[in-house]
């Protein structure tokens, strides 16, 4: 039996596995940061007491934080540049571009493992790379040379067929599988796109559909490296970077869908989750507040070719707010040169700077009660910055139409060909910066050091500090935005946000009883890869937190920092007494105020049983 392209490149990489606890262990070719998870990524390095990194290539961006309101995002920018060079690490400076669409253009390579402090990282798996998100800590282990450890993940098999018509785009095809696979529907699993419609794609679409991949919960996803991705990396200058990659054709899929792109029709995510899909033409002529177009899905060349050519001509409607994020220098470049800046800025778009900005919530918050469309990849509660607005994820093409009509409208059968996809794709490395390993690094007053944990013991009473519903997204747990990210290097006052948009008392009744545990339902901690969504809580005295399922990546932050999780769907109120009793076999919980116990087996390996017995990672160095 044949392989999948997945495990031809995990194979590749692999340096032991336990069946027993089906994990592997892989080498990581290439890492990235970005500025809000990197900080603490590289405190934590700095704490191993290494020289320099032992990755092929490590990159660190600053992408997400670039509002410089206050000394502390500027000061965190100044330690990472000068973390960058003393310890020989590539950076990316304020105006470069979002990581992802940077990564893709100058540095992810076929066949290469990418690890990256960002659950978007799988971007660069549209050229044939298994790229992954983890938490910062992973990531600066991998920096210093460790593998990393995931569950074996089982390999989905989608089969696209046929070529999408007019005014349909790689973001509806994702947004479709969402619809079919759900936000946990990925969960330890890499989705493998093949099939005759793989050839219809560009890298850039490639890319739309591996960075939503993140959404199911996907460990990553992939498509073949071809001809196609050739091209792309000639392109970049990178020609001799390809190599050719391919499943075997009689490889197996664990499981298998088929998506026919010719009877695939404009989709969107409706409020508030990327699962809650609807066709376009269900959604027709609700009235739109704003438009933003860009973050690391859909800010590529190829996308503002399509808006432009919807744009051109013609007026943003006079009620709504078109803002356009190119997501690199290179293609802010190309389409100032290329036409497209003007044909934006005569229908009335406002231009903002290159980088992920609105996606998490750094400016352009809506309207109160606003329906805001956008092309990006979540649109959890309060993500944008207004829980009351309404956020629907859409293409480009669904985006720039809808600008132009006031209200969303499907753009199925627009011809989009005004501008040529044939063009020059500038080298623009002005921002980037390689390390000369001579600068010392320099730290601002609001970065503090990484909090010292004990270990939880292994039977403690505690009360239940908050009970929640399916879906707790990391974004519920430790809210991003203007507000809160500047201090994402100072648990101590970053910890006074944790769950702030659904219980402002929650930091608060923490600090007064002294340890807690948090109870949920199924899916917790999806989303981002912040670590502070397990470093806050941990600091402000949880131990443990008990769900029907967690999200891959969160559950690996939780052990990481010496907090217990725990799969079992229970019965729970606010402050009721818990006491968690565990070993290395069982793990019991008893709700001592409504007398129930909860017993099942302990399914951690032995080295997350061992990491949590010590209170954490950081703790075995």
């Amino acid at each position: 039996m044949g392989k999948t392209l997945t495990y031809k490149i995990l194979d590749a990489h692999k340096v032991s596995e336990d069946l027993e606890n089906n994990t592997m262990s892989i080498v990581i070719d290439q890492t990235l940061t970005q500025d809000a998870t990197g900080t603490m990524a590289y405190l934590e390095f700095i704490s191993f007491g290494i020289d320099k990194v032992r990755t092929k290539l490590s990159v660190s961006y600053v992408d997400h934080n670039t509002l410089q309101n206050g000394f502390m995002n500027a000061d965190d920018h100044k330690f990472l540049q000068t973390v960058a060079d003393k310890y020989g690490i590539v950076f990316s400076k304020a105006g470069n571009g979002i990581c992802h669409q940077v990564n893709l253009e100058r540095f992810a390579v076929p066949g290469r493992t990418i690890l990256g402090s960002d659950s978007h990282t799988p971007t660069s798996s549209g050229v044939g790379a298994i790229a992954i998100g983890a938490g910062g800590l992973d990531v600066a282990c991998a920096m210093a040379g460790k593998p990393f450890t995931i569950v074996r993940p089982k390999v989905v098999g989608v089969k696209l067929t046929g070529s999408l018509r007019d005014g349909v785009s790689a973001k509806d095809i994702i947004i479709h599988l969402l619809g079919i696979m759900s936000v946990k529907g990925g969960v330890n699993k890499v989705i493998e796109y093949y099939g005759d419609g793989v050839k219809t794609l560009g890298v850039p679409a490639r890319s739309t559909i591996c960075n939503m991949g993140a959404e199911l919960g996907a460990t990553s996803s992939v498509f073949p490296s071809d001809e196609i991705t050739r091209q792309f990396l000639k392109l970049q200058s990178r020609e001799e970077d390809w190599t050719e990659l391919k499943r075997d054709e009689d490889c197996v899929y664990d499981e298998n869908y088929t998506i026919d792109l010719n009877t695939l029709e404009p989709c969107a995510s409706c409020p508030n989750s990327p699962d809650n899909v609807k066709k376009i033409s269900e959604l027709k002529d609700i009235k739109v507040d704003q438009v933003l177009i860009g973050s690391c899905t859909n800010s590529s060349y190829y996308d503002f070719v399509k808006v432009a050519s919807i744009l051109k001509g013609k007026k943003v409607h006079k009620d709504v707010s078109l803002g356009i994020a190119p997501g690199s220098q290179q293609v802010l470049q190309m389409i100032t040169k290329n036409g497209i800046l003007d044909v934006l800025l005569e229908a009335g778009a406002r231009i903002l700077e290159s980088a992920c900005g609105p996606c998490i919530g750094m400016g352009q918050s809506p309207a109160t009660n606003a329906v805001s469309l956008r092309t990006f990849n979540r649109n959890f509660y309060g993500r944008s910055g207004t829980n009351s607005a309404q956020v629907y994820l859409v293409s480009p093409e669904v985006a720039a139409y809808s600008a132009v009509q006031g209200y969303i409208a499907s753009p199925l059968g627009l011809k989009m060909d005004a501008f040529s996809l044939d063009v020059d794709y500038p080298k623009c490395d002005s921002l980037l910066y390689k390390p000369t390993f001579t600068s010392e690094v320099v730290m601002g007053p609001n970065i503090k050091p990484i909090p010292h944990f004990e270990p939880i013991g292994q039977s403690f009473d505690a009360k239940v500090m908050i009970s929640l519903e399916d879906n707790i997204t990391t974004d519920h747990i430790m809210p991003a935005g203007a507000k809160v990210l500047p201090y994402r290097s100072n648990i101590e006052k970053i910890s006074e946000f944790v769950f702030s948009n659904i219980d402002p008392d929650f930091s608060k009744r923490c600090l007064d009883n002294g340890k807690g545990v948090i109870v949920a339902k199924s899916n917790y901690g999806q989303g981002s890869s912040r670590e502070h969504a397990a470093i806050a809580p941990r600091y402000l005295g949880i131990k443990a937190v008990i769900a029907s399922s967690f999200a891959r990546i969160h559950k690996k932050n939780l052990i990481n920092f010496g907090i217990l999780p725990i799969e079992l769907d229970i019965e729970a109120n606010l402050l009721d007494e818990i006491n968690v009793t565990w070993d290395r076999k069982t793990i019991t919980v008893t709700n001592k105020t409504l007398n129930k116990t909860y017993t099942r087996d302990c399914e951690l390996t032995d080295d997350e049983y061992k990491l949590i017995s010590l209170g954490g990672l950081l703790n075995t160095f």
